[in-house]
């Protein structure tokens, strides 16, 4: 199975449990650091998508850097991600859930690319475009692409 269904059945699962036991919106915050500490870490990438290191030893890392910091929905989450060999695409877990999340909770996401800094009246001007081409009432704009090149 490819690793993006994988992610996608993963994530869905961790989503559906999340909104029967009420706890979205603690999950979506450890998700969040979820990915950010993905895209931080290219060792803890690297590792968890290493054959050789065992998936006990992947466990007690993924343990000890979320320790304190996520639910315990999410510790178990993990359990469970190691014990089925599938820690490996925990990254695209990551990216899955929250693009699914997004989708339920009515949130498109826009990156835009500019030569400077957007102004709050040009944000809120694309944010209505993207609301008006979408249908959706939240927009959510990234703007971490800044290309100079582009003036």
């Amino acid at each position: 199975m490819a690793d993006q269904q994988v992610a996608a059945r993963y994530a869905k699962s961790l989503l559906d449990l999340a909104q029967e036991q009420g706890n979205l919106a603690t999950i979506k915050q450890d998700m969040d650091l979820l990915a950010n500490t993905m895209a931080g870490s290219r060792d803890l990438r690297l590792l968890l998508r290493n054959p050789i290191v065992k998936h006990d030893k992947k466990l007690s890392i993924l343990n000890a850097v979320f320790q304190g910091k996520v639910s315990e929905m999410l510790t178990r989450f993990f359990q469970i991600v190691t014990s089925k060999n599938r820690e490996a695409v925990l990254e695209n877990i990551g990216d899955e859930f929250l693009k699914q999340y997004n989708a339920l909770m009515g949130v498109q996401v826009a990156e835009v690319t500019s030569a400077a800094p957007l102004s709050p009246a040009a944000r809120a001007e694309i944010e209505k475009m993207v609301r008006q081409q979408t249908g959706l009432t939240q927009v959510s704009l990234t703007d971490k692409t800044f290309t100079p090149s582009l003036n």
